[in-house]
């Protein structure tokens, strides 16, 4: 079907209309409009990454500023994704497979399967045979599908930059036996330093470029042999893999010594108290991955973007300034630690509090 521009210029009232479907948790008038965009001549594609994906962006835009909760969050997910299916087998999707095998998948631990969703879609769209493995696929499943499927290549997707280790191992897995990777997703930077930095075969910033790039062509770099420390030298000093197997200790020393170093902490309900040693648990795993890659942007940014997150839910940011500085003592023996933590605390220091913020504590 060809794509009107009279269909392309309803695109912005039609976010508006699907995202008030969505927002309000109704599946079906979501639907409706989806299928409504169709049959009035917006391509499959453009539905997929033009109004549902921006809508999707804008639910977690949303979490992310306190006016959705986590259970409202995740129902608009879900909406989202029993659309994507209901679209799958609309009469104006059907393509006929033509271009290859793709293997689709998210790398081990990582839950938010929606980007992989919506390239899986785009390709089987554009006449590739996909493979959707889904969320989580632990490295030797994948491997183990890859040798019974015989994919032309692998397009693996991450969100969440504590995964890159695992997005490592399956990428060196899948070069290893001949098969090319192609990664994306907000875990590899969003001008695809990590994608690099771990040895990928191709790195895209979204569906169409890697539509466009699979139709291409990826070659595969040879991995026989190749271990992580080869693509990271880094990794001979120890820190990440010390700093990693301390982890659960390293929580429960903050969490302890944060007690008496942030006072208002005194009042905190048990449920607060939770949500104080996950933020904790946060906080180490991002050290852990920034010491794995060695990078400190990834730290400091997930840093300023926690302030924003605390901000929004009246959380005293400054209380993370104790926290790292517990850190620091705990790990002053571990130079590149020692280093990241400096940048963080002088990343928190720099950015702005919202006038009236409790600052807490001092450390």
């Amino acid at each position: 079907m060809t794509q009107s521009n009279r269909a392309t210029d309803d695109i912005p009232a039609l976010r508006d209309q699907l995202w008030a479907a969505v927002s309000a948790r109704d599946e079906f008038g979501a639907a409706d409009i989806v299928f409504a965009a169709l049959d009035g001549g917006l391509a499959a594609e453009t539905v997929l990454l033009d109004l549902i994906a921006p809508v999707q962006a804008t639910v977690g835009a949303e979490w992310a500023a306190n006016r959705l909760s986590v259970a409202q969050e995740h129902a608009a997910t879900a909406i989202s994704e029993r659309v994507i299916a209901a679209l799958a087998h609309h009469p104006a999707t059907r393509t006929t497979a033509s271009l290859g095998r793709i293997t689709v998948a998210c790398v081990d631990q990582e839950w938010h399967v929606m980007p992989a969703r919506l390239l899986a879609e785009v390709l089987t769209l554009r006449g590739w045979q996909v493979d959707f493995l889904g969320a989580q696929v632990p490295t030797p499943h994948l491997i183990a599908h890859l040798h019974r499927s015989g994919a032309d290549a692998v397009a693996l997707s991450s969100s969440i930059s504590t995964r890159l280790p695992a997005a490592h191992a399956a990428i060196t897995a899948c070069q290893a036996i001949g098969v090319p990777v192609l990664v994306g997703g907000a875990a590899f930077g969003p001008d695809g330093r990590y994608a690099r930095l771990l040895g990928a075969d191709a790195w895209a910033p979204d569906a169409r470029v890697a539509a466009q790039q699979l139709a291409d062509g990826i070659a595969v770099t040879p991995a026989t042999g190749r271990q992580q420390v080869d693509d990271l030298p880094h990794l001979a000093d120890q820190e990440y893999t010390l700093v990693a197997r301390s982890h659960d200790r390293l929580v429960r020393q903050v969490l302890t010594q944060l007690e008496v170093r942030f006072p208002a902490m005194a009042a905190y309900t048990a449920q607060q108290r939770e949500r104080t040693a996950e933020d904790i648990a946060h906080i180490v795993e991002f050290l852990t991955v920034a010491l794995y890659t060695d990078d400190d942007d990834l730290f400091t940014s997930f840093i300023t973007w926690t302030v924003g997150i605390l901000t929004a839910r009246r959380v005293p940011a400054q209380s993370l300034r104790p926290a790292l500085k517990i850190l620091a003592a705990e790990l002053k023996e571990f130079p590149r630690s020692t280093r990241l933590l400096d940048r963080a605390r002088f990343a928190l220091d720099s950015a702005p509090v919202p006038a009236g913020t409790h600052l807490g504590a001092t450390a």
